[in-house]
């Protein structure tokens, strides 16, 4: 399996889309605009981490939008132009991370090869391993977060509540790498599902909030002296190739407020990346149960 990190395979040279939050189809009237600067546009440039003829990824800082909204006029999708590189071609969202989450975003050079990904993303054929440091550290060193999740109804933007009767289902593994005693946990985390801020969602959900995250955890998701900004990271994603069908493995390493608090937590920062699946939770449910004792009760 190709594995792809840091600055990418190939050093980079000058000369209707489909957007997931897994599964989720989005038509445009036309490319969408920026107003970003040469200065942002280069910065997008330099954040390519792998290419091919019809494969794309950047390393997508933390901060910058994927997709235009209410009062947002620097974002990826707008400045889709200056990732063209060698093609007459504009490259084409396949997903999407949210605007606080670093790391590895895809992108398509071909309608073609948008068509293979759109699928590889709605029939799950692809892979997704997050970092994120959380506060405080789950009670299980590992397992599945099964908690469905729905729209909190109100004002205040968009944020996903646990809702057993009427939310959509919802599936997270996660594994935790290293932890600081109840200060903070190193969680590598991986979704099964692709509901709207659901890593964050079902963080909060085990009490222990991402760290920076404000939004779901509160005061609780903030650590004196540690950076303010959200610790969730799209470590690694792997994918069929579109055109030849073979695995690929792309890495992203962390942004600079990640790095100084792996360091300051005294993480292990060269912990190999490695992709979760269910069966972290199948094993533990296939265990053999003790067999039980016979009763010391004496027959009459």
């Amino acid at each position: 399996v190709p594995v792809m990190s840091g600055g990418g395979s190939e050093p980079w040279t000058k000369d209707g889309d489909y957007s997931a939050s897994e599964g989720q189809q989005r038509k445009h009237d036309g490319p969408a605009k920026s107003n970003a600067s040469e200065a942002e546009l280069q910065a997008l440039r330099d954040s390519v981490i792998f290419y091919d003829e019809v494969v794309l990824a950047i390393n997508k800082p933390a901060g910058l939008a994927v997709q235009g909204g209410t009062n947002t006029s620097i974002h990826v999708d707008g400045m889709l132009d200056a990732l063209k590189l060698d093609s007459k071609e504009r490259p084409k969202l396949v997903h999407r991370l949210d605007k606080d989450t670093s790391g590895v975003l895809l992108l398509a050079r071909s309608s073609s090869a948008a068509h293979a990904l759109t699928k590889a993303f709605k029939d799950k054929s692809t892979r997704k391993l997050y970092w994120a440091i959380v506060t405080g550290a789950p009670v299980e060193r590992e397992g599945l977060i099964d908690a469905p999740l729905a729209k909190l109804a109100g004002k205040g933007g968009e944020k996903m509540v646990i809702d057993e009767k009427q939310g959509k289902s919802a599936q997270t593994v996660y594994r935790q790498l290293h932890r600081a005693g109840r200060r903070a946990a190193w969680l590598a985390l991986s979704p099964l599902t692709g509901r709207t801020h659901q890593l964050r969602a079902h963080c909060e959900a085990m009490e222990c909030p991402i760290l920076g995250d404000g939004k779901y955890g509160g005061a609780k998701a903030f650590i004196d002296g540690m950076s303010n900004q959200m610790h969730l990271h799209a470590r690694a994603i792997d994918f069929p190739h579109p055109v030849t069908g073979h695995r690929v493995v792309i890495e992203a390493p962390v942004s600079e407020h990640f790095a100084t608090s792996l360091k300051a937590l005294n993480f292990d920062p060269k912990t190999p990346t490695k992709f979760l699946t269910p069966e972290i939770h199948r094993e533990k449910e296939e265990k053999p149960k003790p067999k039980a004792k016979p009763s010391r009760l004496r027959k009459r």
